[in-house]
């Protein structure tokens, strides 16, 4: 009976285990790391952000151009901007990853007719299953003329 229970016990470990192939959390996490620039010149200069990533099953990303994940909200704008993220690993694997994302912001341009502009960019990640990560936000960033 010793023997058995042992079995049992040793089977609920083993399933237990395989169970968490990923090490973390499967919620994205990002924060942000960089800015290149928090005063442009409209049209000429490009504005990189670099965030940095944190996923707990590796779901980041799509196989399909057509699915956005990346967002991304200019404060002068209601709506906000969705980019495409490439997978970033593969579909089956459950794996914690880890990485950086530079985006890039070409042509930032003055809404108003002023001949200076205020702004900060909001930003999030959502994953293949549906979870949004939570949100950073930058600087405040000049546009002029």
């Amino acid at each position: 009976m010793k023997r058995l229970a042992l079995t049992y016990l040793s089977c609920g470990i083993l399933l237990i285990n395989c169970g968490e192939t990923g090490s973390g959390d499967p919620v994205p996490k990002i924060s942000l790391e960089n800015i290149s620039e928090t005063q442009v010149v409209e049209f000429i200069d490009s504005i990189v952000i670099t965030v940095h990533y944190e996923d707990g099953d590796g779901d980041l990303g799509f196989s399909d151009p057509d699915s956005n994940s990346l967002w991304v909200k200019d404060d002068r704008l209601e709506k906000a901007d969705l980019y495409y993220i490439p997978q970033l690993a593969p579909e089956d694997a459950s794996i914690a990853i880890e990485g950086d994302i530079n985006i890039r912001l070409r042509n930032t341009f003055l809404i108003g007719s002023g001949g200076e502009e205020f702004t900060r960019y909001t930003i999030r990640l959502k994953d293949r299953a549906g979870n949004w990560s939570n949100e950073v936000v930058t600087p405040i960033i000049t546009v002029r003329k």
